[in-house]
Parts: C-alpha cells; structure tokens; sequence
C-alpha cells in the first residue's frame, strides 16, 4: 500500500513525500535521490524491498511537489531529513542515497549517526579527482558533433522546452552501459524528471567543493552504522575507482555491478534487487 502527505519544515517549507510498505515495522528504508535539483525518481527502486521493509521518498525541497524559494544549503537538507524522520515517528532508518544522495546520506550520518539503522551508497560519494576521469569518459561516448552541441545548449541564458529536454539527454545518456537504450532512457528522463532546479544544484554544487566530502573521511568512518556498503556500476562513466578508493578509506564492502552504469537498476535489476534485498534482510534481521 502506498501512502503520501506533506511535512511541514521548521522554516514552514513543505516537502512531498511517500511511502509504500506497512509503516509498523522499524526501521524503515528511507530514499533519498539524486541531482541536487531534480525531484525523486526512485520510484522503480522502492518495490524491490518494500516488502521487507516500508520504503520513503520525498522531493527534496525546491524539486517536484515541494516548492521552495530562498537559499539552499547542506545543513538545511540534512535538517529537513532529520525533521521528516520525525514527521513519520521513525526513530532510525537504513538510508539508501543514489548519486548526490549518498553525500546526502553520508552528511546526515556525520551530524546524526544516531538515527542511521544502515547505510547503503549506490553510485557515489565520489572524492578525490574524479571529475576529471568522468569529463573524459563522458566525451568519448559522445560525438564531437553531440559534443559540440551540449555546449552550445549550457550557454543559452534560456532555453525552451525542447532545447531543455535535449540539452538533459545529452547530459544524461552517457551514464549508461549501452549508448542506445541509454539515450531513451536519458530521453525519458529528461520530459519527467522536470522541472530542473539549477539554481538549488549550483549552490549546492558550490557548498560542496567548498567543503568537501574527502575532509571529512575519518570522523564518518568513526560514525558509520555497523551495516554500510557501496554499490556502483562498473560501466559508470565516473571512474570506478574514486568509490574503490573511497570504500579502502571508510573500510567498506564495494558491490560492482557489472553491465551497468549510473543507474544499475535499469540495466541490471536483477543483480540490484538481490543486492538491495540482501542488504535490508541483513539489517532487519541482525
């Protein structure tokens, strides 16, 4: 059974969410999804577990169904997380962030390791240089005609719908394994996952270089939950080994799922429901 609402925030702002699964049984899985700036799109996720365990989602704020005008910054999603957890009386969650959700995740654990039952990161944090093994992977699956044009797009001042909706495909369909079922799901992607909040994921982006997640490695490492892993695609244009580097420093187990990319549960779901399925057993059971 699937449930939604709306939670009120201490600044009055209000955030969408949802569940799906019996809300009685503790703890809970909460996802939190990527971007920043675009809403929740884990909706395919959700069902693989949520009979073990009820499953959230929300739209982080100023995405989707939970608008919001004003500044945004790291410390306020991860109050809004913290503020939700007490909205749905949940007194810890497992926490499965994907993409910029797992530093979401991994923020929130640095102020509240607490309330984390588990963590699992699917396709980042990423640290250290990776930006520059990504940038070139990414350009060698692209034309230099598609190329070419994705800068032409980014220095529009405005854009249209379709130009939007092209300039995201671009963007996005490098992230899979293959180049053709990858642009129809960045295609897809690009008309729902709408509308873009650049403004949330430039400031975000800006908080986030400026405080960096590789500073923080030893006391997260201090605080992790006893159960916390790594999945990442092997076909990922972000390189593999920033999250192998990253799984030696934290002392993490690193999942690879092979034939997949950014988002492994397009292309592989088998392999990512059995893992998904695993890890919360192995929580709800310990």
């Amino acid at each position: 059974m699937e449930t939604q609402g709306l939670a009120s925030m201490s600044d009055e702002a209000q955030l969408r969410w949802v569940v799906l699964g019996d809300t009685t049984r503790q703890p809970p899985v909460v996802m939190l999804h990527g971007g920043p700036g675009l809403p929740d799109y884990l909706g395919d996720v959700a069902p693989m577990v949520a009979d073990l365990a009820p499953v959230y989602r929300y739209d982080q704020r100023g995405t989707g169904q939970s608008p919001w005008e004003g500044r945004h910054s790291l410390a306020r999603h991860v109050d809004d997380l913290a503020e939700l957890l007490d909205a749905w009386d949940v007194p810890k969650a497992m926490l499965m962030g994907h993409s910029y959700g797992t530093d979401l995740a991994t923020r929130f654990c640095l102020t509240h390791s607490d309330r984390v039952a588990a963590m699992l990161l699917m396709c980042g944090p990423f640290v250290g240089d990776w930006r520059t093994g990504y940038r070139a992977e990414r350009d060698h699956r692209m034309s230099a005609a598609q190329q070419k044009r994705l800068r032409a797009l980014q220095a529009l001042p405005r854009r249209t719908e379709e130009q939007e909706v092209e300039l995201l495909t671009l963007a996005w369909f490098t992230d899979h394994a293959g180049p053709g079922r990858g642009w129809r799901w960045a295609a897809q992607g690009a008309r729902r996952r709408r509308p873009v909040n650049w403004a949330m994921n430039a400031e975000l982006g800006r908080e986030g270089r400026a405080d960096p997640l590789d500073e923080h490695l030893a006391e997260l490492r201090a605080c992790l939950p006893a159960r916390a892993e790594l999945l990442g695609g092997a076909d990922d244009p972000r390189p593999v080994s920033a999250l192998e580097s990253l799984a030696l420093r934290l002392d993490l187990p690193l999942t690879r799922i092979e034939g997949a990319g950014h988002e492994p549960w397009l292309e592989q779901p088998d392999a990512v429901r059995a893992h998904l399925r695993r890890f919360v057993q192995g929580t709800v059971g310990a």
